[in-house]
C-alpha cells in the first residue's frame, strides 16, 4: 500500500509540473501605454490636443465621430476627465495608436474605468492587414465609476466595419501579433446622459510587434 500511495504522488507532480512550467513562461504582458486624457477644458469632439501620452495618435471613427466629447465638470470635485458618447448621432468608435510601433496583443488586455448607463462599451481592434475587429465581450451599466480589467484569453471576436462601426460575423482565432490600433466603441449611437459610454482611461497590455 506505501508503495501505491507513494507512486500515486509521484505521478501527481508529474503531471502538475508542466502546468508549472507553462504558468511560469506565459508571464504577464506589460503595460504598453496607459491614455488619461488631459485635465483641459472640455471640446466635441476630441482632438489630439487632448492625449496625454507621447507619440499616441487619436482617430475617431463612425458616422457619429464628430460628437465625441472630451467632458468634465465642476462639480463633483472628483469628476474625471473623460470620453462620452451621449450626444453622438450615430455609431461611433475611439482608437489609439503608437507612432511606428505595432502591437502584439496575443496573450493581452485591457483595463478602463467607465460610468455606463443603458451601454456596453467593446474593444476595438485594428489589426496589420487593414481588417477591424470588436470584442463580442464588453463592461456594461455601473452606477458609479468601476474599474475594469479584460483578458483576451478565450475572448471571441468579431468582424468590424470601422467606416459604420457595425458588427459582423465571427471571426475564428485572430492573429493579434501585429496590432497597430486599439479602442473602444458600444455600438450605439448616444442617447444623452440616460444612455451613454463613460470612459475615464485606457489601459493596454502588450509587447511591441516582432519586426
Amino acid at each position: 500500500m506505501k508503495f501505491l500511495s507513494v507512486l500515486t504522488l509521484l505521478m501527481i507532480v508529474i503531471a502538475v509540473l508542466p502546468a508549472q512550467a507553462q504558468e511560469l513562461h506565459e508571464t504577464p504582458p506589460p503595460v504598453f501605454f496607459r491614455e488619461d486624457f488631459k485635465e483641459i477644458p472640455p471640446v466635441t469632439p476630441i482632438t489630439q490636443e487632448h492625449i496625454n501620452t507621447d507619440g499616441l495618435l487619436l482617430a475617431l471613427h463612425g458616422p457619429g465621430k464628430e460628437m465625441i466629447k472630451k467632458s468634465h465638470h465642476d462639480q463633483p470635485l472628483d469628476d474625471p476627465y473623460y470620453i462620452w458618447s451621449g450626444q453622438c448621432e450615430g455609431t461611433w468608435a475611439l482608437t489609439l495608436s503608437k507612432r511606428g510601433t505595432a502591437m502584439d496583443l496575443s496573450n493581452g488586455a485591457v483595463s478602463w474605468r467607465t460610468k455606463n448607463y443603458d451601454r456596453i462599451t467593446y474593444i476595438v481592434i485594428g489589426l496589420g492587414d487593414g481588417s477591424w475587429l470588436v470584442s463580442e465581450r464588453g463592461t456594461g451599466e455601473t452606477p458609479n465609476w468601476q474599474e475594469f480589467t479584460i483578458d483576451f484569453a478565450g475572448m471571441r471576436w468579431k468582424k468590424l466595419n470601422i467606416a459604420t462601426v457595425v458588427a459582423g460575423d465571427l471571426v475564428e482565432n485572430p492573429d493579434l501579433s501585429n496590432v497597430k490600433s486599439i479602442g473602444f466603441t458600444d455600438l450605439e449611437k448616444g442617447g444623452m446622459s440616460a444612455s451613454a459610454t463613460r470612459l475615464d482611461f485606457i489601459e493596454v497590455y502588450g509587447r511591441a510587434a516582432a519586426k
